[in-house]
């Protein structure tokens, strides 16, 4: 499993559905039912007008229009002529899945559950209030899939178009994580990178109408764009625990502009939660001195460094308690004198033993104190 999926997501694949649920679906329409389409009524669709066209795959540019109304019959979104990319959730997680079964030139009823759709957040309208989504709202649509095509190779993309592109899908990675969507929030952000990264062709190497333009300036751009959201998707892999995954991402901007405070802040409370904390300090000394204004930087040093001293108390009071025990194991160890008796070479020969005995007992316990001392110290410079 990804380290990255979290059991709280609610993403599904529809990607692998068969032709025999394929007509299942189509005959559902038929009989004039909706669909059930991942079987647990939280996702129905029915066909209001057939379309001559296919079907979108994965990647597919739509165009589509639509109405969302509550069970109450109020208009709460309406697109007309909305340009969105098939499994990239640019539009409602539901709506995004059910364009897929749908023909070019088709018309039909989704109904969404509130788990596909806005969950328990809703969504507040500031411009139009009345059209504000409230908590676990169930939403209908009404849906026409206007075209669908393949989109074009990256690599013919100019460098204004690939920007374009990244920084929308950015932009609702953000949305996601406002929402603590954070595996749709990583999911956007990679495909944001899709297009924000060099490659061969595209990048290095601009389209005929923008042969004009300076491509160290257009790369530039790229680059600050690219910066934004690695920074943004080790944030998404933080909060999902993903550790290494986050770490990986904040270093690649820190490779490219190391005085960034804001990747140097969440790199400390990446290393902070691997419990890695004198690493962590000093990340946040350094965000701390390009950013001497911020005050949660220095809320969160100044946590470390208590953090790190009852590190340090609690090490101290562990090599205490080993040594205490070596020492008293030590004094157990020493042979009581021997009293005259006729089993006086019997005693001695106990006495020996013993002494063999607690020495190899002591030996292997000071060893064990060194082992500890000695991995302590190898791990602080990690």
């Amino acid at each position: 499993m990804d380290a990255e999926k979290s059991c709280s997501s609610s993403f599904e694949d529809l990607s692998n559905i068969n032709e025999q649920e394929r007509a299942e679906m189509n005959q559902a329409n038929k009989n004039d039912e909706h669909m059930d389409i991942l079987g647990n009524k939280t996702l129905l669709k029915k066909v209001l007008r057939e379309g001559p066209g296919s079907r979108p795959e994965s990647r597919y540019i739509a165009v589509v229009n639509y109405t969302g109304r509550l069970d109450d019959g109020t208009v709460v979104e309406e697109e007309r002529n909305l340009v969105v990319q098939i499994d990239d959730v640019e539009v409602v997680q539901g709506l995004d899945m059910a364009l897929k079964l749908m023909n070019v030139g088709e018309q039909a009823e989704v109904i969404v559950n509130s788990r596909f759709g806005y969950g328990t957040l809703g969504l507040k309208n500031e411009e139009h209030p009345e059209r504000s989504i409230p908590p676990n709202a169930t939403i209908t649509y009404t849906v026409e899939l206007v075209s669908a095509k393949e989109e074009s190779d990256l690599e013919s993309k100019s460098y204004a178009q690939r920007k374009d592109i990244g920084n929308k899908k950015r932009l609702r990675g953000n949305f996601w994580m406002n929402r603590q969507e954070h595996n749709l929030a990583i999911q956007s952000y990679r495909r944001a990178l899709e297009y924000l990264d060099e490659s061969e062709g595209g990048i290095t190497s601009p389209a005929a109408s923008e042969v004009s333009e300076e491509p160290n300036a257009d790369l530039q751009e790229l680059l600050e764009g690219r910066m934004k959201v690695y920074n943004n998707l080790a944030l998404a892999q933080y909060r999902i625990a993903a550790y290494d995954a986050a770490l990986k991402s904040v270093n690649y901007v820190l490779q490219c502009q190391p005085d960034n405070a804001k990747a140097l802040y969440r790199k400390g409370k990446i290393l902070d939660a691997r419990g890695e904390t004198k690493e962590a300090i000093t990340c946040m000394q350094s965000a701390a001195t390009i950013d001497k204004e911020d005050k949660l930087i220095e809320l969160e040093l100044a946590k470390l460094f208590i953090k790190s001293k009852k590190e340090d108390r609690d090490e101290r009071n562990l090599y205490q308690r080993m040594l205490g025990r070596a020492q008293s194991l030590e004094q157990k160890s020493k042979t009581p004198p021997a009293s005259p008796s006729n089993e006086t070479s019997k005693v001695k020969l106990s006495s020996l033993f013993q002494y063999k005995l607690w020495g190899y007992l002591m030996g292997s316990i000071l060893i064990g104190v060194a082992g500890v001392a000695i991995y302590r110290y190898n791990n602080r410079y990690f």
